[in-house]
């Protein structure tokens, strides 16, 4: 799972890559010490992430599919915000809760990924439709909407070195 040779654990070293350098940047928001190096880092991993997804054997539409186009497409909003509107005006608002929602969405898999492979924790929900499942999946959720918030009304940005 966690081999960087083989296509699951390229994905997963990409996804766990992002969600680390997502809470640096969503950090970084809040504080208004932005680290471009941090934020680039984010925005390639989180695109290479949902686009490497779509490269596992299908044969119709699952439900990692609809989470990975939902990405992109926030990604798709996210990126021109920041690196065309230079976060002007509400561009500044797109761009945050865009990189926190990104980061959410990247996390709410990491849990329904923990919850289908860890034994403890698929023995509490094997069909991810238990409370336990739902609790967990809810604290993330509230913890992100907190965050964009903060991200929302951070300081805004004042370039540091990544």
């Amino acid at each position: 799972m966690f081999d960087p040779t083989t296509w699951t654990g390229f994905h997963t070293w990409l996804s766990l890559i992002a969600i680390a350098a997502g809470f640096v940047v969503i950090a970084s928001l809040i504080t208004g010490h932005e680290r471009r190096g941090w934020t680039v880092l984010f925005l390639v991993t989180a695109v290479a992430t949902s686009a490497t997804g779509f490269g596992f054997p299908f044969t119709g539409v699952l439900p990692s599919h609809i989470v990975g186009v939902i990405a992109l497409l926030v990604l798709a909003v996210t990126v021109p915000a920041d690196y065309v509107f230079h976060r002007a005006g509400r561009w500044n608002m797109v761009y945050a809760l865009g990189i926190v929602a990104s980061q959410w969405l990247l996390v709410f898999v990491a849990v329904a990924q923990l919850f289908a492979k860890v034994p403890g924790l698929h023995a509490l929900a094997p069909t991810q439709a238990e409370p336990p499942f739902a609790i967990a999946q809810g604290i993330v959720l509230m913890f992100f909407v907190a965050a964009g918030i903060a991200a929302v009304r951070g300081k805004g940005p004042s370039a540091l070195p990544a």
